[in-house]
Formats: C-alpha cells, sequence, structure tokens
C-alpha cells in the first residue's frame, strides 16, 4: 500500500494526537522518514504511544513497519512530495526550450561512429526487432519499424512482454535486436535483451548511457536524461531518441543511396495512388 496515499484518505477522519502525527508526516515525508521516533514524536507534539496508535491506525503492525513505508515512500524525491506549482508562468516556451536542449545535448554526445556501426548491424541483419515498453519506448519501436520498412528492411515492433519473449527466442546470430528504453532498467526488456543474446542475435539499444541496458548492447546510443522540477511536462529526452531514430534511419538510406531512392519512389508511388495527395506529404510519416 502507498502509505502517503494512506494517510492522505483517512486523514479527514483522525482526531487528536493521530491528526497531529499526520500532518506532521504529510508536511516533511523525508523527515518522518529518516527521523528517530523521539525526533518524529517530538516534532508532532505526540508521546511515542501516539505514534504506535497512528501505526496501526494506518494498517501497520508497528512503528518499524511505518518507517519502512515511510522511507520507500520518500524515494520518490522531493520533487514529487513538495508543494508545486500549479502554472508555471511561460510554460510554453519553456517546454520548447527544454526541448530544444535536449535535442543539442543528445547531438553532442553522439558519436558518427556508433551510428555507422549500428548501420552495419541494420544492413546484415537477416531479421529485426525492434521492442519498447512504456510511453515513448512503445511509440518510437513502431517509429523504427516505419522508417526501416520504407528501405526494404524486414523490421517487426512489439511491446508485449509475452511476445517480446517469444520473440526474442527466435533470434539467431544474423538477426538484430533494437530496445528502446529512456531508462535503461526495465525488467522485461533486460530480460528480453539477455534471452536474444544468449542464442547470438545482436543487440542495439537506444537507451540511458551507464544503464543495464546499455551495458548488455553490442552497439549503444545514449539517451540523456536531464529532467526539472516541472513534474506535470513529459520529459524531452523523447525528442533524442526521435533524434536518434532519424539519423539511423538517414544513415541507412545513404548506405545506398540509389536502392534508397527507388524504394522510397515506390513508397510514394503507393501512397499517391492511395491517397491522391499533393507531392510534397511525407512517405508514411
Amino acid at each position: 500500500m502507498d502509505i502517503l496515499y494512506l494517510i492522505r484518505s483517512r486523514r479527514d477522519q483522525l482526531r487528536g494526537n493521530s491528526a497531529k502525527v499526520a500532518e506532521t508526516i504529510l508536511d516533511d515525508v523525508g523527515f518522518a522518514a529518516s527521523a528517530a521516533i523521539g525526533e518524529l514524536a517530538a516534532k508532532a507534539g505526540v508521546s511515542k504511544a501516539a505514534l504506535s496508535r497512528f501505526a496501526r491506525l494506518m494498517d501497520c503492525a508497528d512503528l518499524r513497519e511505518l518507517r519502512l513505508k515511510l522511507a520507500r515512500a520518500s524515494t520518490v524525491g522531493s520533487r514529487f512530495l513538495g508543494a508545486a506549482p500549479v502554472r508555471v508562468p511561460r510554460y510554453f516556451g519553456q517546454i520548447v526550450e527544454d526541448i530544444e536542449q535536449s535535442l543539442h545535448r543528445h547531438l553532442a554526445a553522439f558519436d558518427e561512429r556508433n551510428f555507422r556501426s549500428a548501420v552495419d548491424l541494420i544492413c546484415s541483419a537477416q531479421k529485426i526487432f525492434a521492442f519498447g515498453m512504456g510511453g515513448c519506448s512503445t511509440l518510437l519501436a513502431g517509429e523504427v519499424q516505419y522508417r526501416l520498412v520504407r528501405l526494404g528492411y524486414p523490421v517487426s515492433a512489439y511491446h508485449d512482454p509475452v511476445l517480446m519473449r517469444i520473440a526474442a527466442a527466435t533470434l539467431g546470430p544474423k538477426d538484430l535486436l533494437v530496445i528502446l528504453s529512456i531508462t535503461g532498467i526495465t525488467p522485461e526488456l533486460l530480460t528480453t535483451a539477455r534471452l536474444a543474446k544468449s542464442y547470438g542475435a545482436r543487440l542495439l539499444t537506444i537507451t540511458r548511457a551507464g544503464s543495464a541496458l546499455a551495458d548488455l548492447a553490442d552497439i549503444q546510443i545514449p539517451i540523456v536524461l536531464d529532467e526539472t522540477d516541472f513534474i506535470y511536462k513529459p520529459t524531452a529526452a523523447r525528442y533524442g531518441m526521435l533524434l536518434a531514430i532519424d539519423l539511423l534511419a538517414t544513415e541507412t538510406a545513404l548506405r545506398t543511396p540509389d536502392a534508397s531512392q527507388e524504394l522510397l519512389r515506390r513508397v510514394k508511388l503507393a501512397l499517391d495512388d492511395h491517397r491522391r495527395g499533393e507531392d510534397r506529404l511525407p512517405l508514411g510519416d
């Protein structure tokens, strides 16, 4: 149980010392999680016995269990616990600035040799799977599929953990697994990466540098995380991942420009015939 949710949901029902303890904890979760029992009791203005009664009211066996749950709750960080502004002035412009800064940081962190090596893996792969879980990683695994399929590469994108495990078990030394993960620590992705590598498959990751997933990769393209205190907006690192995919797709197309041009011409013809659109519409974007 989320102990902070429990305290907040029951706060209006508490009276006397229990209400004091609840307010003290919610006012400073970090202090409540790390303070000695005597310190917490003194700050709340209650006895240690009152703290014990409060713990039982919160479905904890004793004070030790309450403190363990508070310690777990406090690990999310102060920017999710303290008072935060509901609206930040100029946040429309700030979001754009964060995206621009993220793109520049990613570009500075990218090594062109890594991209060329990644394209070597793509061009030599018999089949390619792209895995992603979560918000942008799920969507951008599909983006990898769209960018490479139109260049003639056999790519399948999956985000269901069971299907990923099944697919990983079918890979071999001539195949490539591309895994996208901003954090690089999602357990299901780590499991499937290890499974695929156990059968000799090559692994290309677009993930946080130094993460567990990055350490498994044959070729790793780094994602740069720099989260702000404005917790309401999505992470700007998503755009770094998209930039990496765009660079990979372009580098792959330029590896065989004449063949790529012919395939893209065919795609344009097929889409124009279907959509009846003008010349400058994108190719399946």
